[in-house]
């Protein structure tokens, strides 16, 4: 994971989720009591599929739907406003199944589909619009870090912490399980895992609320609560259906890469020892050794797996990664394109190939370089990160009218908009009037001097 101040990317489901992958370099600038979110191509894929069916048996559209997930141990889920779900890294990693975090998925809809949020405290309106501005999901939606881009961990916001005013009515939370076995049984599925999941901690119900994990202090639960999801679970006609075997081997890389990456390396070694030679074992020493700057460790692990599995992107996109990160960028491009050429379009693997062409710093590959930062910032137009890079490679290519507007963009989707609004007004000089990057100049010219002048006002009138 690499340290993630100072850039942006938009996402969520929306913004497609095979987009993204995780990086393993040690964040030291998030202390450990402030969550940050997770970007990750694969895990993201895999909450994709298992979330998209329940959205739609909601009469949700799964591509308005922002699934987050949040950097932390704790177990926790919870959504706001505009239609996000947050997962905890915390709760991914003790549902012990497919259907048992489903069936959390589901439960998290119904609220969404319900509209438990627009019925809720207008004061909590106010502080979900200031908590997520400062988390960075808005304007400066989700930082992403400097160094690769197959993966982003964003935010650094501790205000995750403060989302217990959310607490949702015992009338609200039976509705939510209602609706979760609803959408279940649409998709064919069991609500079992729900009650599982429950039930594995029901004894949170006798806790004083302060002692409580935080998604039973905002979903509180209670033993009826939990007869009465039994009772409309059993009959249900598919309260026997089982997980497939791919949502499980799923699920099993997902938490995989989850401990490789946020555990130490000596936990997951102890988890995952050298014994055991299944693919989520390898996969998570691999992480492991890569972060522990074991570099011919990490690479015989994700090579093993690639001959097992060689058209499996994500292996090859964590070699490149592990080659890039260790200076050998050059020996990460074969990786990088091949990752790509098995996913084709995607745009943080996009990104991430730009990265490493730059560093030849031939005028090809630069030349390369800026064409797919374009194809990236078709389908994550927000991602400043790309904008950055964009704004380096038209500074190589000596187009300096274009890496002004490039800067521009970059600072405007992280939320300088006193930046954006200097680099925008000297790109329109530059740049040859009404071609798309001018008009847009001006879109941002307009925006940032509107938005910046209501901030003096606000802070004028706030004084004495």
């Amino acid at each position: 994971m690499t340290d993630i101040s100072g850039y942006v990317f938009k996402g969520g489901l929306r913004a497609g989720l095979v987009t993204l992958a995780l990086y393993a370099q040690v964040i030291t600038s998030i202390t450990a009591s402030a969550q940050s979110l997770i970007r990750d191509t694969e895990i993201e894929a895999t909450l994709f599929e298992y979330s998209a069916p329940l959205l739609r048996a909601a009469g949700l559209n799964e591509n308005n739907v922002d699934l987050y997930i949040v950097n932390d141990n704790t177990l926790n889920a919870f959504v706001t406003r505009g239609q996000n779900i947050f997962l905890h890294t915390g709760l991914i990693l003790e549902a012990e199944t497919p259907n048992q975090l489903k069936g959390v998925i589901a439960h998290e809809a119904g609220h969404i589909a319900g509209g438990h949020l627009a019925r809720s405290d207008y004061g909590a309106r106010g502080a979900y619009g200031a908590m997520l501005i400062a988390a960075g999901v808005g304007l400066a939606a989700i930082l992403a870090g400097e160094g690769s881009a197959g993966a982003l961990i964003l935010g650094g916001s501790s205000q995750f912490g403060t989302l217990e005013f959310l607490s949702h009515t015992r009338t609200n939370e039976s509705a939510a399980d209602q609706y979760a076995v609803q959408y279940l049984e649409r998709t064919g599925q069991s609500g079992r895992g729900l009650i599982q999941f429950f039930e594995k901690f029901r004894y949170q119900e006798v806790l004083s609320q302060a002692r409580r994990y935080p998604y039973f202090r905002s979903h509180p639960l209670s033993s009826a609560r939990i007869d009465a999801l039994r009772e409309v679970v059993n009959e249900s006609p598919y309260t026997d259906t089982s997980d497939s075997p791919d949502d499980i081997k799923k699920m099993n890389m997902m938490k995989a890469k989850i401990l490789g990456y946020l555990e130490s390396p000596q936990i997951v070694f102890s988890k995952f020892p050298p014994d055991d030679v299944s693919s989520e074992a390898r996969y998570a020493r691999a992480v492991a050794y890569f972060r522990a700057a074991s570099l011919n460790s990490a690479i015989r692990e994700i090579d093993t797996l690639i001959a097992s599995e060689p058209e499996n992107p994500y292996f090859h996109e964590l070699k490149g990664q592990i080659l890039y990160e260790s200076g050998r960028s050059e020996s990460a491009i074969p990786s990088i394109r091949k990752a790509l050429e098995l996913k084709p379009g995607a745009p943080l693997f996009q990104v991430m190939l730009a990265q490493a062409l730059m560093t030849t710093d031939t005028k090809p590959d630069v030349e390369e370089a800026v064409g797919l930062l374009k194809l990236a910032l078709q389908r994550e137009s927000g991602n400043s990160l790309a904008w950055y890079y964009l704004s380096l490679g038209y500074e190589e290519l000596d187009q300096s009218a274009m890496a002004k507007y490039a800067v521009a963009e970059q600072a405007y989707n992280m939320g300088d908009l006193q930046r954006a609004l200097s680099f925008a007004q000297r790109a329109r000089e530059d740049l040859p009037q009404n071609i798309p990057q001018w008009r847009r100049a001006g879109d941002i010219v307009v925006i940032a001097e509107a938005q910046l002048a209501l901030d003096r006002r606000r802070r004028n009138y706030r004084k004495p």
